[in-house]
C-alpha cells in the first residue's frame, strides 16, 4: 500500500547528527559523489524554478536543511546534488491534531513570492487501513474539524490541496472493511465542498496508480461518491513509482469515465520508474529509484494540469530496506534520487 504519513520535520540540531552519521555510510560519502553535470535536473534547476513553476519552495524544508549542514561539513558535491531537491518544490504535509500553524506559516512564506501552496491533506479516519502510516483523526467529528481548521488556515491564498492519498483506493482493493466506506466517502465529499469555500483553493481526490488498481472503471462509483464532481480532479501516482506515460495513459481512461475529469501527477521519485520484477513491497523505498520530471503546470497535455512532487523525496516509507519510520528524513535516500535525476 502506500507507506506514507505526513512530514516530520526535523530541528536543525537533528539535522546536523543525521549528517554526521551518514557522512561515513559510503552511499552518502563525500568522496563518491560527482559534481553536478552541466545541464542535468540540478544545474537547470539554479535560479530558474519560478520560471518553470508557480509552486511554492520551502526554504525551510528538510532537504535545504540538509544542505546546509553538509555545506558546513565540507560534503560540498553532496550538498550540490540535493539542491536537486531543496530548490524544487514539495508539497506540505500538515501534521498534528492542528493543521493551522504550518499551514499559516506556509501561506506566509508563499505570499513573498506569490506562489501557489501544495498541500496535502491526509487524516481521514482509519488511515493506511493500520499499515505503516496508520493513524488519522478519532473519529468522524473530529476529521470535519480538522479539515475545517485546514480550509481556515489557507484563507484566499492560492493553493491545490490533494486530497486523502489511499483514501479511494483502499476502498476499491478491499483494504478498508465494507461497514466504513459509507463514512469515508461523506467525510471525503464534505471536505471537497469544504475546501472549495476558499476562493483560490484546487482539490484533486486521490485516485491511487495504475499499478495498483488495474481497472479504473473500479474507481468511478466511489470517486463520485466522494465529491469529485465538484473538485478540479483527480491525484495520480502519489508516492509510487509509475512512468508519467503509464500514468497519463491510465489518467486518460479514468478521465474519460468521469466525463473528462483532470488529474495532477505525483513525479516526485519516478524517474526510473517502478521497481523490476514485481517484488513484494516494490512501493517500500525502492532501490535505484531518481527523481522524475520537475513540477510544473507546463504539461502539453490538455487533461493533466500539472506535475507535482507531492511525495517529499527523501521521506521514508516505512521500516523497510533499512529506511526509519514513514515519513522521516532520510538523507542517504535522498541524496540517491537527486544522484540518479536525468536531465
Amino acid at each position: 500500500m502506500s507507506g506514507r504519513r505526513p512530514t516530520r520535520s526535523l530541528t536543525a540540531a537533528a539535522i546536523a547528527i543525521l549528517a554526521l552519521i551518514t557522512a561515513g555510510c559510503s552511499s552518502g560519502s563525500g568522496s563518491e559523489a560527482e559534481p553536478r553535470p552541466e545541464g542535468s535536473a540540478g544545474a537547470q534547476n539554479q535560479g530558474q524554478t519560478r520560471d518553470t513553476s508557480p509552486y511554492w519552495v520551502d526554504p525551510e524544508s528538510d532537504a535545504a536543511r540538509q544542505v546546509k549542514a553538509w555545506d558546513a561539513q565540507g560534503r560540498t558535491a553532496d550538498a550540490d546534488i540535493l539542491r536537486r531537491i531543496s530548490e524544487r518544490p514539495v508539497a506540505d504535509w500538515p501534521a498534528g491534531d492542528d493543521p493551522a500553524p504550518g499551514i499559516r506559516n506556509a501561506v506566509r512564506g508563499a505570499a513573498k513570492d506569490g506562489s501557489t501552496l501544495v498541500l496535502v491533506a491526509y487524516n481521514i479516519p482509519h488511515r493506511d487501513c493500520g499499515q505503516h502510516s496508520a493513524g488519522g483523526a478519532a473519529d468522524a467529528d473530529t476529521y470535519r474539524r480538522w479539515i475545517g481548521s485546514f480550509a481556515d488556515s489557507i484563507g484566499s491564498a492560492p493553493a491545490i490541496v490533494i486530497l486523502e492519498p489511499d483514501a479511494v483506493p483502499h476502498i476499491v482493493d478491499g483494504c478498508t472493511p465494507p461497514e466504513e466506506h459509507d463514512e469515508r466517502t461523506e467525510l471525503l465529499s464534505e471536505a471537497v465542498d469544504r475546501l472549495k469555500q476558499q476562493p483560490k483553493t484546487k482539490v484533486y481526490v486521490d485516485a491511487g496508480n495504475p499499478a495498483w488498481i488495474d481497472d479504473p472503471g473500479k474507481l468511478v462509483e466511489p470517486l463520485k461518491r466522494s465529491g469529485v464532481d465538484r473538485a478540479d480532479g483527480i491525484s495520480l501516482n502519489v508516492s509510487n513509482f509509475q512512468t508519467d506515460d503509464a500514468v497519463k495513459a491510465f489518467g486518460a481512461k479514468l478521465s474519460t469515465l468521469l466525463g473528462g475529469t483532470h488529474f495532477v501527477i505525483d513525479s516526485s521519485r519516478n524517474g526510473n520508474g517502478p521497481l523490476s520484477g514485481g517484488r513484494t513491497d516494490a512501493w517500500c523505498n525502492p532501490t535505484g529509484r531518481a527523481l522524475g520530471t520537475p513540477p510544473s503546470d507546463r504539461t502539453g497535455d490538455p487533461l493533466l494540469d500539472a506535475y507535482l512532487w507531492i511525495k517529499r523525496p527523501g521521506d521514508s516509507d516505512g521500516e523497510c530496506r533499512g529506511g526509519p519510520a514513514a515519513g522521516t528524513w532520510w538523507p542517504d535516500y535522498a541524496l540517491g534520487l537527486a544522484r540518479r535525476a536525468k536531465a
